[in-house]
């Protein structure tokens, strides 16, 4: 704690207007960081019971909050985003470890192959490395049920196509900058698509529709290894 009986976070967040009803709060650093990204589970939690904010969503290693201007005053919102990242004890979160079995290469990971060679690598050390980790969903966003997955190999991080695919396929298991993630239904992307998996990521009649939450684990298992 500081001299102020605050916890001590490390990083500082920077806030900022998006649009007339939302603030972004960020602290997004050089890594990702998930002692923050714990932070920020709890802060949304905790700013979701305030009176006058319809939304928080949790993004990586930051915070978007979505109030009424009408009848709440931002500089209070922002007020209260401060403060409570500096007091808000982030909870042990009890997500549950979910085997996710994946194809890799083939028609499903076109990828792979151009992958592993750009690494210097074959396609057998990039699916071990890919597959060793037990990956953290940092948030669920961008699309319905998509995940952002922290823990990838830093190895294996490779900047995002120049040219996005404009329909990257439903169950797509991919590899973005520094993240892992899988395609919950068919859209543009530009990450790079290693591999394939039947387990469906949402579905709009299930309770609740997303297959995963923020504090899940996920471990990829090889289903098969295809050319």
């Amino acid at each position: 704690m500081d001299g102020h009986g605050q916890i001590s976070t490390g990083r500082v967040p920077r806030l900022s207007m998006e649009g007339a009803g939302a603030i972004l709060l960020d602290v997004a650093g050089p890594t990702f960081d998930e002692a923050c990204q714990a932070r920020i589970w709890a802060l949304a939690a905790q700013l979701r019971r305030r009176p006058g904010i319809s939304e928080t969503v949790p993004g990586m290693n930051n915070l978007m909050v979505v109030f009424d201007p009408l009848t709440v005053d931002p500089l209070a919102v922002e007020a209260d985003m401060r403060r409570g990242w500096q007091t808000v004890v982030p909870e042990d979160t009890a997500g549950r470890t979910v085997d996710v079995p994946v194809t890799y290469g083939g028609p499903g990971g076109v990828d792979l192959a151009e992958f592993a060679a750009g690494k210097n690598m074959t396609i057998g050390d990039v699916v071990a490395r890919h597959t060793a980790p037990l990956y953290s969903v940092a948030a669920v966003g961008a699309m319905p049920g998509f995940v952002y997955l922290s823990g990838l190999d830093p190895v294996l991080a490779l900047p995002r196509r120049h040219i996005p695919r404009t329909g990257v396929p439903v169950g797509s298991v991919i590899v973005g900058g520094a993240q892992a993630g899988i395609m919950p239904l068919t859209a543009p992307s530009g990450w790079h698509i290693l591999g394939h998996t039947d387990l469906p990521l949402f579905d709009p009649h299930r309770d609740p529709p997303a297959a995963f939450r923020p504090g899940d684990r996920i471990r990829f298992v090889v289903r098969e290894i295809q050319a």
